[in-house]
């Protein structure tokens, strides 16, 4: 077919009675799927970019916490964990350690003393697993600072809900599981509105808040927001 022909063809296609409207939501659809995907690519560019800067700078503390986890406690300095993420698909989530290597084997008898308010995730203020020095390090977050590798492996991403334990994920309800949509982050609305402190229904909701309205600046504006968070410590038990 010439030039000339697809021209008059495309003429013929557009008098058909609502054509036109047709062709206007076609249209909408592309730009819509061209614009999901060119904020993917962007937001995921900016995790590799900025995980690769925060892991250079924070190497300091790397090393420092390190040393300090390995001379206070028997055990790795890396605790590994399966996590679940993006569509259920179950990956390692690193941590540094900061409780004693028998704190699996102890929760069991420790669940009664549970303070989470709604039962599905395990929480407790003076949790006795916790060493000295992992309580430090959790109080402001530096615990997390190996998961700057799961970013840059693409199993997270610096802004998102937390990555549930499939213990977690089976008593989750259909509702609940919505927070598996995404992929899981560092940090998320729920660690700068209270952390630890909030229940987990309030956490649900507000990853939901999240997911229906994230955008490259709302994560910029989490991210500034995680700062002074990290810093008071406050809500992180």
């Amino acid at each position: 077919m010439t030039q000339y022909e697809k021209i008059v063809a495309l003429r013929r296609e557009l008098k058909r009675p609502g054509a036109f409207h047709h062709h206007n939501i076609q249209l909408r659809m592309v730009l819509w799927h061209l614009t999901i995907r060119s904020s993917a690519f962007f937001k995921r560019f900016m995790d590799i970019i900025l995980s690769c800067v925060a892991a250079t700078v924070f190497s300091p503390v790397f090393l420092i916490t390190a040393l300090l986890v390995k001379v206070t406690s028997p055990g790795p300095i890396i605790f590994s964990q399966v996590r679940v993420g993006r569509y259920g698909r179950h990956f390692k989530f690193y941590k540094f350690r900061s409780m004693y290597i028998d704190a699996e084997a102890r929760k069991a008898e420790l669940m009664k003393h549970n303070e989470s308010g709604d039962g599905v995730i395990f929480k407790m203020k003076r949790d006795p697993r916790i060493t000295p020095v992992g309580r430090f390090i959790r109080k402001f977050s530096i615990d997390e600072l190996p998961q700057l590798f799961n970013v840059m492996l693409g199993d997270m991403s610096l802004v998102g809900p937390r990555p549930p334990l499939p213990s977690e994920v089976r008593t989750y309800t259909l509702e609940e599981r919505k927070r598996l949509n995404i992929t899981p982050g560092i940090t998320c609305l729920w660690q700068v509105s209270g952390r630890s402190e909030l229940p987990f229904s309030k956490q649900i909701a507000l990853d939901k808040e999240y997911i229906s309205s994230r955008s490259v600046w709302k994560d910029f504006l989490i991210l500034l927001k995680t700062v002074p968070a990290i810093l008071t410590g406050k809500g992180a038990w």
